[in-house]
């Protein structure tokens, strides 16, 4: 089958039997065929959501290979079993906007990955309060969107300057934001219109060492982990749902700057993976907590 006639559908649902006959059966039925198959029922623990998740990667028949056809054969099922789903093209690339400000390493490693191919994504702009990465983007050939925010900036000039952000997403057609060390705070409003489609980065010392110099902070502490979270946008700050987590270990051998230069490869490394498996339709919302499917 050629890639334009593959389609990953996601889902959640209650938790109940015959859920996955009745999509495997119906994508069977309709000449499909299923390539990739995970579900998970979250009814084990005491805190259980009681939901049902499931993602499927297939390929269609020629008169079946568009995601409005495919939806209106899913209607049944979905009604039957009170499903929330999507059915993705994989022909068609998310498009992702990437933001930053003065630290470029996780918006250099985003580039570099997009660049040979890791990441299957459009990227049509780079957003930045500060000038510092426009000669980067240039030379990945991306627009790049210098928009200040004046040190001591009020609300209302915060909130001008993030309006201008949700018209460029809006007139690119954006699909997933990405805060690549993007070091400012995000209004509730703005948090509300990202929903489910902003990505953030973070070291995992919180709620440890907050603020300015975190990586100096835990050196001072002795601490023998550095980790980073990626996590889904929300205006409870740094703590959306989360993605992705990853852990390194350094001693007391290491300097502050070691301990910041380990902490910064971390970071690229778990972002990346967020925003692969987020545009690779492999990320479900179960209330506070995410379902990754790998």
């Amino acid at each position: 089958m050629k890639t334009s006639h593959e389609f990953v559908l996601t889902l959640s649902c209650p938790d109940t039997k015959g859920i996955v006959h009745a999509v495997s059966g119906l994508l069977y039925q309709a000449g499909c065929n299923i390539i990739d198959s995970q579900q998970f029922g979250d009814v084990q623990s005491e805190d259980s959501t009681g939901l049902f998740f499931m993602r499927v990667h297939f390929a269609a028949p020629d008169h079946l290979a568009d995601a409005t056809t495919l939806d209106k054969l899913f209607a049944h099922v979905r009604e039957q079993f009170k499903m929330t789903a999507q059915i993705h093209a994989r022909s068609r690339k998310p498009r992702v906007l990437i933001m930053v400000s003065k630290h470029g390493h996780c918006l250099n490693d985003l580039l570099f990955r997009w660049r040979s191919g890791w990441l299957d994504i459009d990227i049509p702009a780079i957003v930045s309060n500060h000038p510092d990465y426009a000669e980067l983007a240039a030379s990945y050939g991306i627009p790049f969107h210098h928009m200040p925010l004046p040190t001591g900036s009020g609300m209302d000039v915060k909130r001008a300057q993030e309006q201008q952000v949700e018209a460029l997403v809006e007139r690119e057609g954006i699909d997933l934001v990405v805060l690549a060390r993007y070091m400012q705070i995000l209004s509730s409003e703005f948090c509300a219109f990202l929903k489910g489609r902003a990505i953030n980065i973070h070291h995992s010392f919180l709620p440890s060492f907050k603020g300015a110099k975190p990586y100096y902070q835990a050196h001072d502490r002795g601490v023998k982990l550095i980790g980073a979270t990626a996590h889904y946008v929300t205006a409870d700050l740094d703590e959306g749902p989360i993605i992705e987590q990853d852990v390194e270990r350094v001693d007391h051998t290491l300097t502050p700057e070691d301990f910041t230069a380990v902490g910064r490869d971390v970071e690229c490394v778990v972002l990346a993976r967020a925003v692969k498996w987020h545009t690779e339709r492999r990320v479900l919302m179960n209330g506070h907590k995410t379902v990754v499917f790998k």
